[in-house]
């Protein structure tokens, strides 16, 4: 069944509307017809049956709430993926998959061995790209709510946000590091309401960190996070890391 994110103020008590290009594309592109029926899912993590009752051109389109409930498909815990900017298509990649995996939220940063670098005149237009895909991967997978993806941000301010995160996994290859099913296993347990804390995770480019971006992470606090003897992708590590993370609440 087809899904899309809506805002509170699409919703007025059993009644929806989809607008923009939401209401575009079920007119045009899907085709749909009065009595089909789509699922709404409002940013908050609660799911909306619904059936087309009409249209008004392909602007704008009106439902019936046929029922709602919480969504069962987020994980248990609030994840920030801090990923390096990196060449080619990489990050679109990432920020696919991270969100298939159940990141709420994705940071994408330059630090010292980027060999990408943000240009002023070119930030908005990639920023609303990659919400475009990042919205697309939560509606294929049936995410509940829709990750933020927000622009490039410089190191200093990645860490100062990382560090809003009550655990922060520092992804490198240098000395000093723990394996990450170590650090999971010693660190990573519910809180007495059940909960998990939330969880920042910061990957490199494809130069890595260097050995003073490390240094600074590790004296603010955050775990040195091993990822195995092999050494990964820039794109390889989140996911690998994501997985290991889901696993180890959600899975286990």
């Amino acid at each position: 069944m087809p899904r899309f994110f809506i805002r509170q103020n699409q919703i007025n008590e059993n009644k929806l509307i989809l607008v923009g290009e939401d209401a575009h594309h079920v007119a045009r592109s899907l085709r749909m017809a009065v009595g089909d029926k789509i699922t709404a899912c409002d940013m908050q993590g609660n799911e909306y049956d619904c059936k087309i009752t009409d249209f008004e051109d392909d602007s704008r389109v009106f439902c019936d709430i046929l029922g709602s409930k919480h969504s069962d498909t987020e994980p248990p815990l609030k994840i920030t993926l801090f990923q390096a900017l990196s060449k080619g298509d990489k990050l679109d990649t990432v920020i696919q998959k991270s969100v298939e995996c159940g990141v709420a939220k994705i940071v994408p940063f330059e630090s010292e061995r980027c060999v990408v670098r943000c240009k002023a005149d070119a930030e908005d237009r990639k920023t609303e790209r990659r919400r475009r895909i990042a919205a697309e991967a939560a509606k294929q997978c049936g995410r509940g709510i829709l990750p933020e993806v927000t622009p490039t941000v410089d190191f200093d301010s990645m860490l100062d946000m990382a560090f809003e995160s009550e655990m922060v996994l520092f992804c490198y290859e240098g000395d000093g590091t723990e394996p990450l099913g170590k650090i999971l296993s010693g660190a990573l347990s519910r809180k007495t309401d059940g909960s998990y804390p939330s969880v920042a995770l910061v990957v490199g480019s494809e130069g890595g960190f260097s050995i003073d971006e490390a240094k600074r992470a590790k004296d603010n606090g955050a775990y040195m996070a091993g990822l195995g003897k092999r050494i990964l992708r820039t794109e390889t590590a989140p996911i690998f890391a994501l997985s290991c993370l889901i696993y180890a609440t959600e899975l286990s």
